[in-house]
């Protein structure tokens, strides 16, 4: 039985080298031709002296390069680390140093990016460039072709073994600086036969993929899931709703599609503009930031399909899942997938609570990583003696089995001693047709400890602060209505949609900052 997924994918390629399995613009790969330059790849890191265990950033865009790279380190033994491709030297800094990459593999603006980080990462030894840089670099470096020919595409090479480290998946930063999660092959085998398992995945299938492959989502999902299953993949450099929603409904041959929230939202926008409707799928796939009951019911207007919702993260890989079938719930995330625990607990005694009490999820199971990369303290703290992972996550599960995501433990707000769920008062606010995007956070106050900030962006013509939290009044306990209300042009991102809250709050915070808060006049 394979103990990694790239042997998985290997034993498949031997088994049926002509079927076709990635399409990237014009090109077109088999198993087989794509089998070869893994291979290929992998012996010519060997070649040129990459060890076991040593580390290999991919800050790479989407590409057959990613996905070649990305195997292909594997099967030389090396650990990939996963660089999102907007991060810039601050960034690139904390994690190439933090994980002591030795290569990487970038394209050519990536390579002038990392230029002027020679002094720092000490531990940087080359870079294989996909395309050339236009000047000079303070490393060596190798065309990703060019290194493809000095390898051996037939070489037989030892297999990695389930406990050996995979992947250094950097967490995505939206609380602080990320770290380092170490993910083996088991746990990367382990999730993705769950997935495909829960999600009917076969040979058959064909994913239409524009999630970045340096995410969880697109890899551990989108690419693990179709190399596992012998299905095929049409992978896109990025996302462009014009694109998708023509392929989706020209390509007969797509059976799946997965994104995020702001994906679903922009397809629908581009549907209503254009009147163009996609074929129906088997699958719609939203995960990486929450699903609003509202676009999951825009969706199923739009395209007369209901999204599956799933709930994962880059610590776990995924956790739970809507049914494929049954009853897919807006607003819920499902149920473990098979092999898999899911629990709430209080958050400060640690007890599992009844179903229906809000507390923080923790989760059990062989997705589950080995650890923080050089951090025993976090990982110390993110696990309890039983092998219980702390998500950070707030939920509930409810009668039924499901579970809902209400917020992260770390931004629940205590204001005047009582709990304040950021995720309940911004679906509130949601509903409000001068609001276009919210989020909701705690400060310090003197009196009440926290008090509750709306960060809105509005539509035309602006709602008031005090026409806002009159809003929410009506329809929440009155200590979970914000005290403090600011207008802005845009709420801060990272690459997967997820609002970067640690950023409003250090902007709410400087005193320098231009204000534009508005405080509605107490009742």
């Amino acid at each position: 039985m394979a103990t990694s997924l790239l042997e998985l994918f290997l034993t498949r390629a031997r088994q049926a080298p002509e079927r076709p399995v990635l399409d990237f613009e014009q090109q077109r790969f088999t198993a087989g031709q794509l089998a070869g330059h893994v291979t290929a790849f992998a012996s010519a890191l060997q070649r040129r002296g990459l060890k076991s265990g040593e580390r290999v950033a991919l800050f790479l865009e989407n590409s057959p390069a990613f996905v070649i790279a990305y195997l292909g380190t594997q099967y030389a033994g090396g650990v990939v680390v996963l660089v999102n491709t907007q991060y810039r030297q601050v960034e690139l800094g904390h994690i190439l140093s933090d994980a002591g990459a030795r290569v990487c593999v970038t394209g050519a603006a990536g390579a002038e990016e990392l230029a002027p980080l020679k002094a720092p990462l000490s531990a940087l030894e080359w870079l294989v460039t996909v395309e050339s840089p236009d000047g000079p670099l303070p490393w060596p470096d190798v065309g990703f072709d060019t290194l493809l020919a000095e390898g051996d595409a037939h070489a037989a090479l030892p297999m990695p073994r389930g406990e050996q480290l995979a992947v250094l998946g950097y967490t995505s930063g939206t609380t602080g600086r990320s770290k380092g999660a170490m993910l083996l092959h088991r746990n990367l085998l382990a999730n993705v036969r769950a997935v495909t398992e829960a999600w009917r995945w076969t040979e058959n299938d064909r994913l239409l993929l524009t999630l970045p492959l340096f995410h969880t989502h697109g890899l551990m999902v989108g690419l693990h899931g179709t190399l596992s299953s012998g299905g095929s993949v049409d992978l896109r450099r990025r996302f462009a709703a014009p694109e998708v929603l023509s392929a989706l409904q020209e390509d007969a041959s797509l059976t799946m599609f997965f994104g995020v929230p702001t994906m679903y939202g922009r397809l629908v926008e581009e549907a209503r503009r254009t009147g163009l409707r996609p074929r129906p799928l088997r699958l719609l796939v939203s995960g990486s930031a929450p699903l609003s009951p509202q676009l999951f019911h825009d969706v199923a207007e739009t395209f007369g399909q209901r999204i599956l919702e799933r709930y994962g993260m880059t610590e776990t890989l995924m956790n739970t899942t809507n049914p494929y079938e049954g009853e897919r719930r807006p607003g819920t995330v499902g149920m473990p997938y098979p092999g898999q625990e899911a629990r709430v607990v209080d958050v400060r005694t640690r007890q599992p609570l009844p179903d229906g009490e809000t507390g923080e999820i923790e989760v059990r199971g062989p997705h589950v990583f080995a650890g923080y990369w050089q951090r025993p303290d976090a990982t110390a703290e993110s696990f309890d003696a039983e092998g219980w992972f702390r998500t950070g996550d707030l939920g509930l599960r409810d009668g039924d089995g499901y579970f809902h995501i209400t917020g992260r433990a770390r931004e629940l707000i205590i204001s005047g001693g009582f709990n304040v769920y950021p995720r309940e008062v911004e679906e509130v606010l949601a509903t409000h047709p001068g609001v276009a995007e919210v989020a909701v956070l705690g400060l310090p106050d003197p009196d009440f400890g926290e008090q509750v900030v709306a960060v809105v962006v509005p539509r035309s013509p602006p709602p008031s602060a005090q026409a806002l939290a009159d809003f929410c009044k009506d329809r929440l306990a009155s200590f979970k209505k914000p005290r403090r209300v600011e207008l802005v042009d845009a709420l801060p991102r990272n690459a997967l949609g997820k609002v970067q809250k640690h950023l409003l709050r250090e902007h709410l915070q400087t005193p320098a900052a231009p204000s534009s808060v508005q405080k509605p006049t107490e009742p």
